[in-house]
């Protein structure tokens, strides 16, 4: 998906966004974990490493799984709205379309697409958050990961803008760019692999829940068998005593006797 023809306009956009990431290679996240292996800094946050190579990135707290693949690529959903500080999250995840998307060279578009330009903004779930929160591994993992996706993105046709929807696993779920050639968004096979990634992530999980409570099952009906056993065992030693002592009585008596 791209806009035909570029105007003034834009290409003066296009110099502000070469200056800004001038910027952003400043600091290295190996700059970053060696400092921090010197004593330097301190543990860096996912929120940290980002904005230490990308000063002006948004990081918002927000669950956009609600948004479905397919409205990130109309042009009339207000994607622009997470490059800001203020975002009305309710208002944006459960945005829906009241007609049919404009032209992507329409001025309304070309308007909302040179608002953005210079920009980043990255969407962590509340969940993955906590997650990166408590394992300081995967916030590294996943600032890797952010960071791959901006450096392929200035690849041509270079990103001017890049928005990223991370999942709870801290994968990209979805994302929109606005290039020199354009406004991007996943393409139909990009959102099927997508899908199709995800869809093979809940079986697996669904397979690991199954052999979770298979083991569980399996160790439940062993203690009962341990159980059994013991009780077995004990009865029996219970019976061979209480034989053992009447054959004793009965032996007294008859020397008694």
């Amino acid at each position: 998906m791209s806009i035909i023809g570029v105007n003034g306009a834009l290409a003066g956009a296009y110099q502000y966004a070469n200056r800004t990431q001038k910027t952003d290679k400043g600091v290295s996240f190996a700059e970053l974990a060696a400092a921090k292996a010197a004593g330097t800094v301190s543990g860096q946050s996912f929120e940290e490493m980002m904005k230490g190579k990308y000063p002006e990135m948004k990081i918002h707290q927000v669950d956009a799984s609600k948004i479905p693949s397919g409205i990130w690529c109309r042009t009339d959903f207000p994607f622009e709205k997470f490059f800001d500080d203020n975002v009305d999250y309710d208002k944006v995840v459960n945005w829906k379309p009241s007609g049919a998307a404009p032209a992507m060279n329409s001025k309304e578009c070309q308007a909302r697409y040179q608002s953005t330009f210079g920009k980043k903004s990255v969407l962590v779930p509340p969940a993955l958050q906590e997650k990166m929160d408590n394992d300081p591994a995967l916030a590294q993992k996943v600032a890797n990961t952010v960071d791959a996706f901006i450096q392929q993105s200035q690849m041509p046709p270079r990103a001017v803008s890049v928005l990223i929807s991370l999942d709870e696993n801290g994968e990209i779920a979805n994302w929109t760019t606005c290039t020199e050639g354009g406004f991007m968004g996943p393409s139909e096979k990009e959102l099927r692999m997508l899908a199709e990634r995800k869809r093979e992530k809940e079986e697996k999980a669904a397979e690991y829940e199954r052999i979770a409570e298979e083991n569980a099952i399996k160790r439940k009906l062993r203690e009962q068998q341990e159980d059994e056993r013991y009780y077995k065992t004990t009865s029996i030693a219970r019976e061979a005593v209480s034989a053992a002592y009447e054959n004793n009585i009965m032996g007294a008596t008859g020397i008694l006797q």
